[in-house]
């Protein structure tokens, strides 16, 4: 079963979403995940369109910050420390470029990391992670090939696969982050709990016909040799 994850590296509530969508991925293994870009700030002007100036954007997003921390389980976020920062607030596109490039050249999980990494360094670290060399120390805490990873995040290819992340995200019709999509038709949207994460994923697997956890006895039991308390007990 197919599981989108579409979140933004400066989106305050992909934060907390990133952190219980890990444990779903700890709990149903079987799952496939798969890391979508959704860009709330892909360059400045965009910024400049929703906010009037680049300039405007960190005392809104500080509040957003306030709301977020309290849906985080952990309440990580820094909100005081990135009022002292004078960075403006980071544009989305270096850091999913960034998160991309490390997908393509490993896998998946190396995705994640990277993403969850320089959100770390955003929200609790109060980095500006539209900075390549902050990008860059965040991929050198990983175990991702530094080289191959820079040369990645430098080919055209890396921009155009973000690009088409973001088309998904207009062919799906989707209006913010983070959202998870489930075999390309069913959508949980924000950051929900995780109970709620969990009796969906649930929901959908049944009524998917997937089975989440285990294996599915065919036919019926045969004698065999089993291990019970300890002890090979043989029919």
């Amino acid at each position: 079963m197919q599981v989108e994850f579409f979140h933004d590296v400066i989106c305050s509530f992909c934060f907390p979403m990133s952190y219980r969508m890990r444990k779903v991925a700890k709990k149903y293994p079987k799952l496939d995940i798969v890391h979508r870009s959704f860009a709330l700030g892909w360059e400045k002007e965009q910024f400049v369109q929703m906010f009037g100036s680049h300039e405007a954007v960190k005392p809104e997003v500080m509040h957003h910050w306030e709301s977020a921390n309290q849906n985080d389980d952990e309440h990580r976020f820094n909100i005081e420390g990135m009022k002292e920062q004078d960075f403006l607030f980071p544009t989305s596109k270096n850091g999913l470029k960034a998160a991309k490039a490390a997908g393509i050249i490993a896998d998946q999980e190396s995705y994640w990391d990277v993403f969850d990494g320089l959100q770390h360094a955003l929200i609790v670290e109060n980095k500006d992670i539209s900075d390549l060399t902050v990008i860059e120390a965040v991929i050198k805490q990983t175990s991702i090939d530094f080289d191959a990873w820079r040369t990645q995040f430098e080919d055209p290819e890396t921009e155009q696969a973000v690009r088409e992340d973001l088309q998904r995200v207009q062919d799906y019709g989707i209006q913010g982050a983070p959202a998870v999509v489930v075999n390309q038709k069913y959508l949980i949207s924000g950051a929900q709990p995780q109970e709620v994460i969990e009796q969906t994923i649930e929901k959908i697997a049944e009524e998917e016909g997937f089975q989440l956890k285990g294996l599915e006895l065919m036919g019926t039991d045969a004698s065999a040799c089993n291990m019970i308390d300890g002890q090979w007990i043989c029919d």
